[in-house]
């Protein structure tokens, strides 16, 4: 099945974004650390480079990073421990096909020069391979580490953004908060595309019709596949509202893969527990309803990551790839 309220051509910006973003069709990534591990602990990165490489070479469309500068208790998840940046350069030299995704990098945190040239350099390295996923941020407590505030997070979110776009460009002029560019100084290197790819993660405190438009596609979460088809259709009614070209949605999912097809599905944190026909079945949905990308989440896996991975790929990514 395919979703027809989206089938002009995405726009062109960087090898990544054209191999994981195609209207009307459904993509699998994952997201890292590609281990499972309880909540409230840390996962232990053991063999993570081979576990990378092997979902490369298996087909896999993308690698999804999250940002998580400190280990808050209350959230019960570091993510991959390792700083997003440093790891898409790791990545970047270990993986050839893969693209390399941030979802997402907290952009309040974080001042927006040092966020475009982390990401452009991120870019350049892996041959085009990055899309970069940013939010507002969820975690209070990280807030008062920095000496930032946590309500103004939606301005500086806006502010941060042109500010990375308009460093992009060749000597840029630009004047905001977070410094003033007068044409005189350059930022290097430029990404291999037109921009950075921008995916918007949820509202990150915007209006839809602000993501609509300045967002070059937009992260959301699981939900039931009604809520989830009126989400999807609301935001290609935005984007058309603003004028713009469709763009892509995708979403993340946690789910663990068994074996038994007589076992029916159970839910699991943002997720399921199922077989792999279930799982087909609604990735099926998903993609009919217009989502483009899902990137799986194994942190409740209880096989093998390893057998997991070659299962997904025997079994599920010749219709999804």
């Amino acid at each position: 099945m395919r979703d027809h309220t989206a089938t002009e051509a995405f726009p062109s910006i960087n090898a990544g974004y054209a191999s994981v973003f195609r209207p009307g069709q459904l993509s699998l990534g994952l997201v890292a650390p590609l281990e499972a591990y309880e909540v409230g602990a840390q996962p232990t990165m053991q063999q993570h480079l081979e576990l990378a490489q092997l979902a490369d070479r298996l087909g896999f469309a993308a690698l999804w990073l999250r940002d998580v500068p400190f280990d808050v208790p209350s959230f019960g998840d570091p993510g991959q421990i390792y700083d997003p940046f440093v790891y898409l350069g790791t990545l970047a030299a270990a993986t050839q096909r893969i693209a390399l995704g941030t979802a997402s990098i907290i952009l309040p945190l974080r001042h927006p020069a040092h966020v475009a040239k982390a990401a452009a350099t991120a870019d350049v390295l892996s041959g085009g391979r990055l899309l970069l996923g940013i939010a507002s941020g969820d975690r209070p407590e990280e807030y008062p580490a920095l000496n930032m505030s946590f309500e103004d997070r939606g301005e500086r979110f806006r502010e941060r953004f042109a500010y990375i776009r308009a460093v992009g460009g060749n000597h840029p002029r630009h004047q905001g908060t977070h410094g003033a560019l007068d044409g005189r100084i350059d930022m290097l290197p430029k990404p291999t595309g037109p921009r950075l790819p921008l995916l918007v993660t949820g509202g990150s405190r915007q209006s839809p019709n602000w993501t609509a438009l300045h967002g070059d596609g937009w992260i959301t979460y699981p939900r039931a596949t009604p809520a989830q088809a009126q989400v999807v259709a609301d935001f290609r009614r935005h984007t058309a509202e603003v004028g713009e070209r469709p763009k892509p949605v995708m979403q993340s999912l946690y789910v663990d893969l068994i074996e038994d097809d007589g076992t029916p599905p159970s839910p699991i944190h943002l997720g399921f527990r199922s077989s792999p026909t279930f799982l087909r079945r609604y990735l099926e949905e998903l993609q009919a309803l217009g989502i483009n990308h899902v990137a799986l989440n194994l942190r409740f896996n209880r096989a093998p990551v390893d057998v997991t991975l070659q299962r997904i790929a025997d079994e599920l990514l010749p219709d999804f790839s």
